[in-house]
């Protein structure tokens, strides 16, 4: 579909194998016709860098395991739990931090959500959850329609949050029945969504986000700071921007999450820094993200500073 037959070489069986090669065909539209370099292709595409085992990368790099709760449910944040409500994305983004996850055995879609539903009832201290995945907004619009009623007899819940690649990724799915179900939500929502590059939007993707906002969404975007992907100035500062014209404001710039076979990705934490350093010099305030990093055990996400640049992970 790209002209990219030459560069078969690259590609990795054992990545795919691993971890499925799924992208839309709408967003392979966006993507550069005979460029291997593509900045949205580098990020779907399984490639032979993936098979190098790299130490300190992981299968778990973030601690969802240790911070399961049972029923889908991850609670690592005070007043904060995130539920896992399918394994399903529309496409599989080779830096996933939850690539390894074991989605066959922990997702909160299953029988009902109703063992999701009890660890939250019984957590008087959760005020917000987050649906997350996999991508939840890859379930049907009543199997979400099921959760939030469920949602609504739980008096201390204030909020909802979605993080989708949807949006981005493959914009139809922003249509009349979700859009329905939104505005019947009885909590203040906020859609975090993830875009890397400012080529991920186009026209269609506008229409999504602005429909969203029409129905009282408030958006954000995450992006990760990807080698080869967005590591220059120019490349965030035009993904800021171009947000910002689609109705999103820049919320985070993770540093990479170093799980297993993502380190083709990395971005020293100097270069990082110095980057975001740049983008705050470009940009008003309001359109620099948060340059952050995770760190398992934590109780929130960790702004990146000198300080603590490279002892995260024991650089």
């Amino acid at each position: 579909m790209l002209g990219l037959e030459a560069q078969a070489q690259r590609i990795s069986d054992t990545a795919a194998r691993q971890f499925a090669l799924r992208v839309p065909r709408g967003f392979i539209a966006r993507m550069r016709h005979g460029d291997p370099d593509d900045p949205l292709l580098r990020q779907v595409l399984p490639v032979l860098d993936e098979e190098r085992i790299v130490p300190g990368f992981d299968l778990d790099a973030v601690g969802d395991g240790m911070a399961r709760r049972g029923g889908g449910v991850i609670h690592k944040y005070n007043g904060r739990a995130l539920l896992i409500a399918t394994g399903s994305c529309a496409v599989n983004c080779r830096y996933c931090f939850r690539r390894h996850y074991p989605y066959a055995q922990d997702t909160a879609a299953a029988a009902g959500w109703r063992s999701a539903i009890d660890v939250l009832r019984n957590d008087g201290s959760i005020h917000e959850v987050i649906l997350s995945g996999g991508d939840p907004l890859s379930l049907a619009d009543h199997k979400l329609a099921e959760l939030t009623e469920a949602l609504q007899g739980i008096a201390h819940i204030r909020r909802l949050r979605i993080h989708t690649r949807l949006p981005i990724v493959l914009p139809e799915r922003v249509d009349a029945g979700l859009l329905h179900w939104l505005r019947g939500l009885p909590w203040p929502v906020v859609i975090v969504v993830h875009a890397n590059h400012a080529n991920e939007f186009d026209a269609d993707v506008d229409a999504a986000l602005l429909a969203l906002r029409d129905g009282g969404v408030t958006l954000l975007n995450q992006a990760v700071l990807l080698r080869g992907v967005n590591d220059s100035v120019d490349a965030l500062a035009a993904l800021c921007e171009r947000g910002f014209a689609a109705g999103v404001l820049p919320y985070y710039l993770h540093q990479l999450d170093r799980v297993a076979g993502t380190a083709h990705f990395e971005v020293d934490d100097s270069r990082a820094l110095d980057l975001h350093a740049a983008l705050a010099a470009r940009l008003p305030g309001y359109l620099v993200p948060r340059l952050v990093r995770e760190i398992a055990g934590q109780p929130g996400k960790t702004p990146l500073t000198r300080a603590i640049a490279g002892t995260s992970h024991g650089l």
